[in-house]
Parts: structure tokens; C-alpha cells; sequence
């Protein structure tokens, strides 16, 4: 039942964001259905919910997926070594939107829980999930927002845990080639089992349901101001670092691809169009170099 209690919420949210989403877009998302075959590595189903070329979001994606697995891949055990090879089984809702309006950040969101399942010894289930922030054009007033809709929703099962899951979300979307972030941050957990079965899905319920509540006002801000094709090729270019962090660093891109998930699903993360150009730096004093000054590097935003 615990199971199912999760999956019934993950579908739940799956649709009231989708819902919300096309309502503000305009666009109506496709719906794209899909299981594995029963005696394939990697058995399961999900529902993969996708716009491209609307009217607010250029790209966005928004999928569910459940699956079972013969053996744990190396993404999901590198801090619990000894559940290596053992079946498993993982559920989760992922989301990221690129906006067409260069004003508008990148958003991404997951969700999810994992339990390993190893033979002889009672079922090890652990959640994790969070949001962050990948801005084009800096503003105060959004980053306070966004992160102080994540603590508000953390508070009630801990003070500790938005300083510590800022911190974590800080350390981990960081390109460490690049020595710089990918945005302004938010909130990241994972491994996370410390509070029980129950109170760690309520709180990973409490992020998923705070989503809405941290994009949407932003995107209200920002959808209808003017930009040009300078503002547009400094998006593709800034888009270029969420290419390079989604492919080489990121935990859920590595579990999805190691693990044989289906590759349409794992990918449709990626933005529509990036450009990568040698050796360049924004003008100082450009609003794009302000990005880089004022925006991508650690602040205390919720206190700001």
C-alpha cells in the first residue's frame, strides 16, 4: 500500500502541474504512454508529458515513470555501497521548462523514491527530490521567492533542513569544469530516509506541492517582457551549461541511462536550441555579466 500511496500522489501531481502549466501556455502538452517489455533488464511504464513551440514554454517536459530493476546501478549506490546489485524499484516525477522568453528562467523539479530490495533483508526505501533556479537575466525579487516558497514548505519538519538542503542543492548543480553554477539554486536531497517512511514522503510531498507556488509568480513577472535576439542568443548560450551539467553530472541523467531506462523520457530534459562559443566573456557592465556577478555564486536569498 505504501507503494501505491506514492504513486497515486506522483501521478496526482504530474496532472495538477501539467494542468496549471497548459492553462498559462496556451499549448496543450502531448501525453505519450509507454512500457518496457516484461523480460527486459529494466521492467515498468510512464507517462511522459511533453510542448514544444508553445506559446510560454519553447520546451517542457513533465514525466512520471515506475520501474523495476535486476540490479541497483553504480548512480544510486555511491553512498550505500553495500545495497550494490540488488533489485530494485523507483518511482518519480521530473520537470524541467525552458521558457521562450529569455526574461523567464529555466525551472527543474523532481521527486522521487527508491527502494532497494536485497535478498534475505527487509526492503531499504529512501526519497529525494528538489527545485532550483537557472536564471538568464538576474532578479532580486524572483530568487527571494523561489527560495523562500522551498523553506516555508521545509519548516514544518525541521529548521535544519532548508539551510542544509540549500547548501547541498548550492554544492551539487555546480560545474565544477567550469568552476561556476548552473543557477541560483533552491532545494536538493537525496538518500534521505532520516525522519521515517511517512514523515520523509510528507515532506517530499511538501516540495512537489510547493512547485507552482515558487515558478508560477515569476513567470507572471516576466512572460511579457520585451527582448531581442541579443537576449535570445545569450539564453541559447547560457543554455549550453545545462547541456554540460545534464550529461556529465547529473545523478538522475546517469541512474535513467545506466540503468537502460528509455532514452526519450531521460532526455527530454534537454533545451531546443543551445549555442557554445569559444573562449567568451560578457562585456563588464552588461546586464548578461551581472548574471555572472550577482547571481551565480551562493547568497542566503530566503534572508536577502
Amino acid at each position: 500500500m505504501k507503494t501505491q500511496d506514492v504513486r497515486d500522489y506522483l501521478l496526482g501531481l504530474q496532472a495538477r502541474i501539467v494542468g496549471a502549466m497548459e492553462a498559462d501556455d496556451g499549448t496543450p502538452f502531448i501525453t505519450d504512454r509507454w512500457e518496457r517489455e516484461p523480460d527486459s533488464a529494466l521492467q515498468g511504464e510512464g507517462l511522459s508529458r511533453l510542448v514544444e513551440e508553445g506559446g510560454l514554454l519553447e520546451r517542457g517536459g513533465c514525466s512520471f515513470s515506475h520501474v523495476k530493476g535486476r540490479a541497483l546501478p553504480p548512480s544510486a549506490t555511491q553512498h550505500r555501497p553495500e545495497l550494490a546489485g540488488a533489485p530494485f524499484e523507483a518511482m518519480g516525477v521530473s520537470l524541467v521548462f525552458h521558457p521562450r522568453n529569455p526574461y523567464v528562467p529555466t525551472v527543474h523539479m523532481n521527486v522521487r523514491m527508491l527502494s532497494a530490495l536485497p535478498e534475505g533483508r527487509d526492503p531499504v526505501t529512501w526519497f529525494g527530490g528538489g527545485m532550483d533556479l537557472t536564471p538568464y537575466y538576474g532578479f532580486e525579487e524572483d530568487a527571494q521567492h523561489f527560495h523562500r516558497v522551498n523553506r516555508d514548505a521545509l519548516a514544518p519538519f525541521g529548521a535544519d533542513l532548508y539551510p542544509r538542503f540549500k547548501r547541498w542543492c548550492d554544492e551539487y548543480f555546480f560545474l565544477k569544469h567550469r568552476k561556476e553554477p548552473r543557477g541560483i539554486g533552491g532545494v536538493f536531497y537525496d538518500d534521505f530516509s532520516e525522519l521515517g517512511f511517512e514523515a520523509s514522503f510528507a515532506m517530499t510531498r511538501a516540495v512537489g506541492d510547493a512547485f507552482l507556488a515558487a515558478y508560477l509568480p515569476i513567470v507572471q513577472r516576466r512572460r511579457n517582457v520585451p527582448y531581442g535576439e541579443r537576449e535570445r542568443d545569450f539564453q541559447a548560450y547560457r543554455r549550453g551549461r545545462y547541456v554540460e551539467f545534464n550529461l556529465v553530472f547529473d545523478r538522475g541523467t546517469l541512474f535513467g541511462l545506466q540503468s537502460g531506462g528509455r532514452t526519450e523520457s531521460i532526455l527530454m530534459s534537454m533545451p531546443p536550441i543551445v549555442k557554445w562559443r569559444y573562449n567568451w566573456q560578457p562585456e563588464a557592465g552588461t546586464p548578461e555579466a551581472r548574471l555572472y556577478t550577482d547571481f551565480l555564486r551562493p547568497r542566503d536569498w530566503a534572508a536577502a
